[in-house]
């Protein structure tokens, strides 16, 4: 099995260049479904999902090349309408191939995406949006069959939760539906507003995404595009609090300072010395930390991709916290590995009550999901002696080259692959 062997108790110190989103690359690259044209897409990080979509991509119908952080979408044939079990279950963002083909062959099959590790997510929000839009939707064999008669039109929907799957979903679909399409209690996250600029780029005529309301007005064709993804506002976040946390220095670059806001005041808070230039932000640790609550919210609130992170910096600080999770049920599996650093955690139903310990040491643990595996690393880099981290392929989906950059920055880390180093 893959693992990551860190020997911890170093400050980092050094510049890191932030990746671009994963959580906007995904839905950017099954836009390009919605158009015959070329499409050039930059800034798209190389991550196991990414190369998920991209087979996704050529099994429906498209021909794609990708070279370091490029990526060339081509038209290769007549699209299939079946997106397959094998590929669904490797990535929940598959389901997003429903909007795009929805609105091309209106129909699609789908494979039932199934649980994760944390949580349901069920895409019940998708499917009762699609209706509005006139399509029929039934559950047989493992799959939901949808069909959209003569085609999508354009209606009003209001979600009772702002998903963000369920809001790019419904933008892909409405971009070319009849008709406009109105999304009430849409989500607002950075990620939806990259989607809507590069839409808008292929023709589309979308406005208010950002914001609770979106509308759009439905076009006959797209084009093709250029659009460069955003940085990956999750990925710079995980460096802020890993400066934190092995109490040293780090300047980001090519990050959106924006969009780290929530998790930037907090770490203020804690005592963390931030400046913002431009695309670059600093975290600098001068002295002793304080503790800090959190509670996750959809964004603009503080991000629940953040909270194992987050976690795992209270469990050094001295005195007590408590993290609440409002947004998934069943993500606190990484408490029970942080406890075996040392850590003192207490889960009660939605929250988790912290008090600091003064050292934790190395072990041995394993990744239950992708931002838990971030939140094992960083515990980690602050531990004393060896930590072995195990089933790191869920940080493979989300963390370009983890292990290089944070050896870059000081840190004592090797991959260790199938025994291999």
């Amino acid at each position: 099995m893959d693992k990551i062997v860190i020997n911890g108790g170093k400050k980092l110190k050094g510049e890191v260049k932030v990746s671009g989103s994963k959580n906007s690359a995904l839905p950017i690259l099954f836009a390009t479904l919605l158009t015959d044209e070329p499409c050039a897409i930059e800034n798209v990080p190389s991550l196991a999902d990414v190369n998920t979509t991209l087979a996704f991509l050529n099994f429906i119908g498209k021909r794609t090349v990708k070279s370091g952080s490029k990526v060339k979408i081509l038209a290769s044939g007549k699209y299939k309408h079946i997106a397959p079990y094998d590929l669904v279950r490797r990535m929940r963002a598959s389901v997003l191939v429903m909007g795009p083909l929805l609105a091309r062959l209106n129909k699609v099959d789908v494979s039932l995406p199934g649980g994760c590790a944390i949580g349901a997510r069920p895409i019940d929000i998708h499917l009762e949006a699609f209706k509005k839009m006139g399509v029929k939707i039934k559950v047989e064999g493992g799959y939901v069959k949808t069909a959209a008669g003569k085609g999508l039109k354009g209606n009003k929907i209001e979600f009772r939760f702002p998903s963000v799957g369920a809001t790019e979903n419904i933008l892909l679909a409405a971009a070319l539906a009849k008709g406009k399409t109105e999304i009430v209690n849409a989500a607002r996250e950075p990620e939806i507003v990259d989607l809507a600029d590069m839409l808008n780029k292929m023709g589309a005529k979308i406005s208010g995404a950002g914001s609770k309301t979106i509308v759009i007005e439905g076009v006959e064709k797209l084009r093709g595009v250029k659009h460069s993804v955003i940085p990956d506002r999750i990925e710079a976040a995980t460096y802020l609090i890993a400066a934190a946390i092995t109490k040293g220095k780090i300047l980001l670059k090519n990050v959106c300072p924006e969009h780290l806001k929530a998790v930037i005041d907090k770490l203020k808070k804690c005592g963390m010395e931030i400046k913002e230039t431009g695309k670059t932000v600093s975290a600098k640790w001068v002295n002793d930390l304080k503790p800090r609550n959190i509670s996750t919210e959809v964004y603009p609130g503080f991000p629940t991709d953040v909270q194992a992170q987050w976690m795992a910096l209270m469990c050094l600080l001295k005195g007590k916290s408590c993290v609440k999770e409002n947004v998934f049920e069943n993500r606190f599996l990484h408490v029970a590995e942080l406890q075996r650093f040392g850590a003192d955690l207490t889960i009660d139903g939605k929250f988790v009550n912290i008090k600091g310990v003064e050292q934790l040491s190395g072990a041995p643990v394993m990744v239950s999901d992708l931002r838990a595996g971030a939140a094992l690393v960083l515990a980690g880099l602050a531990a004393k002696g060896r930590s072995t981290v195990s089933r790191i392929y869920h940080l493979d989906r989300g963390y370009e080259l983890l292990e290089r950059k944070l050896k870059k920055i000081g840190a004592d880390i090797k991959i260790v692959r199938n025994g291999i180093k």
